[in-house]
């Protein structure tokens, strides 16, 4: 299993897409391992410059990842409903379920896990 298979990406009133559920899901649950592509920290200053800097996350220390599958789709929100882990060993991206989602609901991460004081690129609604 890389993601569960009810996850859908429709607009979302958050801004843009976002990634949704068709069932509920409950707390705790790993809802998706999304594969990385894994980019220097070079490559990472170019990205930077263009739209995929909305979309990348940062990897130990100055390196960028993209995520696969639904992962660079999930949108932020100060008051989450999943959490993401960034996992070294197997080059993925962990997000799992903080409380139980109800089926129809947008599934959005914390950007600032880990850096709470982190600042956000975007304008929040």
């Amino acid at each position: 299993m890389s993601s569960l298979p009810f996850l859908y990406i429709s607009s979302s009133p958050i801004g843009g897409r976002g990634v949704f559920t068709g069932a509920e899901i409950l707390a705790g649950t790993t809802i998706e391992l999304a594969p990385i592509i894994l980019l220097s920290a070079t490559d990472r200053k170019v990205v930077h410059e263009t739209l995929l800097h909305d979309y990348y996350f940062q990897w130990d220390g100055n390196r960028a990842a993209i995520a696969l599958g639904f992962g660079s789709l999930y949108n932020h929100s100060d008051k989450a409903n999943a959490e993401f882990g960034l996992d070294y060993a197997f080059e993925q991206i962990r997000f799992v379920a903080l409380q139980d989602i109800p089926a129809g609901a947008e599934i959005t991460t914390n950007y600032r896990t880990g850096d709470l004081g982190m600042a956000l690129w975007f304008e929040k609604e």
